[in-house]
């Protein structure tokens, strides 16, 4: 089986998984990209603890599931976006303002939109998440 896009992948892993009432799921295939994804998805109190557990060659995440996510997903293609631009992306892909968060991968790291507006640093849009 071949994954064209990894973090696609692990994010409607983790929406279906929310969607039928999981506490919990484990997703594969684990990178770095998807553990900062992850990370900044926990401190918007998306997900709960998640854990890398070695797995032999690859490897799993286990991720506590809260039951906040409405719906999650990968932005194809990864658009460039200016710290002017936010808002048009933020009304494409939000539901509402101040309601969930577009992830940017920025200079700086992995971050979301309102992170990135208040440095005043623009990136690429690789997922939302509501």
């Amino acid at each position: 089986m071949v994954l064209l896009d990894p973090l696609a992948n692990v994010l409607s892993t983790i929406k279906n998984a929310e969607s039928v009432g999981k506490g919990e799921c484990d997703v594969t295939p684990v990178s770095k990209l998807i553990g900062s994804v992850l990370r900044v998805m926990q401190k918007g109190d998306y997900i709960g603890d998640f854990e890398y557990i070695e797995d032999g060659k690859a490897g799993i995440f286990k991720i506590e599931l809260l039951g906040a996510i409405n719906k999650c997903g990968a932005i194809k293609p990864r658009f460039s976006v200016q710290t002017t631009d936010i808002e048009k992306w933020e009304q494409r892909y939000l539901p509402a303002r101040n309601f969930g968060y577009l992830i940017l991968t920025t200079s700086e790291g992995i971050m979301t939109h309102v992170e990135a507006r208040a440095r005043g640093i623009g990136g690429k849009l690789l997922a939302y998440v509501y």
